[in-house]
């Protein structure tokens, strides 16, 4: 085996074990652990580290309402809303009126649903969605100190940095494709009342979908 190969394995064996383990450690990342997510109250601030390896804040979109996903793309209620093509439909029609749509991933390394930031784009490559970033939560902080509890989770905030809206996507908590033609969007309805100027009239819903695995 030449000295190339070798070092190529070596490489490889560092980045599935030890060297994971040390970039989950480098990472950006901060979540007061204080702040829990209220409606009508300030989001919890966060940064986290995007799937091309760059620092992003939600207080960077201070000014902008901001759409956060958690997902699994494993989840069968994920495979549901991207296999239907609704999540990217939504993700397009929002983020196409200046809308931010940020995906978080919070399962734990190992576990159903984590993924690498070059995984992360191929999926949203292959599934042809269009969020604004996706950001890799694998300690779980972000997604615990939201309340974030299954895949998909939604929440909604608005310029001024408040929680207006929180749960489910929507009312089928099924993963049948055919139930996405009837299902009333809370998410879509939230934003269309935050762009009209209007109060959001459900601000909470039952969140449905798979339990994210986050780490112990």
């Amino acid at each position: 085996m030449s000295l190339i190969c070798r070092r190529t394995l070596l490489a490889n064996a560092l980045l599935g074990g030890a060297g994971l383990l040390a970039l989950i450690a480098a990472a950006p990342v901060t979540a007061d652990p204080g702040a829990q997510a209220r409606i009508g109250a300030p989001a919890p601030n966060f940064t986290l580290t995007d799937s091309n390896g760059k620092a992003i804040s939600l207080a960077d979109f201070k000014g902008k309402t901001v759409v956060l996903e958690w997902t699994n793309h494993e989840c069968p209620y994920v495979r549901k809303h991207y296999g239907g093509n609704n999540m990217q439909a939504l993700q397009k029609k929002w983020t196409g009126q200046g809308i931010v749509w940020l995906t978080l991933i919070s399962s734990q390394p190992g576990a159903q649903g984590f993924v690498h930031g070059l995984e992360a784009n191929k999926l949203t490559e292959e599934r042809g969605a269009a969020p604004t970033a996706v950001l890799l939560d694998p300690r779980g902080g972000v997604g615990r100190s939201y309340g974030a509890q299954v895949t998909p989770h939604m929440y909604v905030v608005t310029g001024d940095g408040t929680l207006v809206y929180m749960g489910g996507i929507d009312d089928k908590p099924t993963t049948r494709l055919e139930d996405l033609k009837t299902a009333k969007n809370f998410v879509d309805a939230a934003l269309s009342e935050v762009l009209e100027g209007k109060v959001v009239s459900i601000k909470t819903s039952r969140a449905y979908g798979c339990t994210i695995k986050y780490s112990s």
